[in-house]
C-alpha cells in the first residue's frame, strides 16, 4: 500500500497535492484497492466552482459506483481527460496518471482541515 508523505488526505480516501493555489485531487491507493477494477470515471464539472464536500463526479468499479467529493472549495480548472479512455490508470497509478481534477482554491485555510499521512494511515489501519 502506497501512502506518499508529501500529500494531504481526506476521510473519503482522496489525496490532495497542493502547489500554490492549485490542488490536484485523486483517489488513494487504498481507495482503488477497495473499489476494485475501475471501469469508468465521470467528471462533468470543469469550470464550475464548488464548495468543500460537494460531489464533483463519480467513479465506477465493477461492483459499485461512488461519488467523488470536493476536498476543498474552489473552481475545477482542469479534469484528467485521459481517464475517459483509460480509467484503469486509477488502479495502476493513482498518484500520477490516475489524478482526477485540478482545483483553483477559494480558501487556502481549508488545507489545514486535511489529514497528513500519519492520520490517514491510522484511518485505514495501515
Amino acid at each position: 500500500m502506497n501512502f506518499p508523505e508529501n500529500l494531504k488526505y481526506t476521510k473519503e480516501h482522496e489525496w490532495i497535492a497542493i502547489d500554490g493555489d492549485i490542488a490536484t485531487v485523486g483517489v488513494t491507493d487504498f481507495a482503488q484497492s477497495e473499489l476494485g477494477d475501475i471501469v469508468f470515471v465521470e467528471i462533468e464539472t470543469e469550470g464550475e466552482t464548488l464548495a468543500k464536500d460537494e460531489v464533483f463526479g463519480t467513479i465506477e468499479a465493477v461492483k459499485t459506483v461512488s461519488d467523488l467529493f470536493m476536498p476543498l472549495s474552489g473552481e475545477i480548472v482542469e479534469i484528467n481527460t485521459a481517464l475517459e479512455d483509460a480509467p484503469e490508470s486509477v488502479n495502476e497509478n493513482p498518484y500520477d496518471a490516475g489524478w482526477m481534477v485540478k482545483i483553483k482554491l477559494s480558501d487556502a485555510s481549508e488545507v489545514d482541515s486535511l489529514m497528513d499521512v500519519a492520520a490517514y494511515k491510522e484511518l485505514t489501519g495501515h
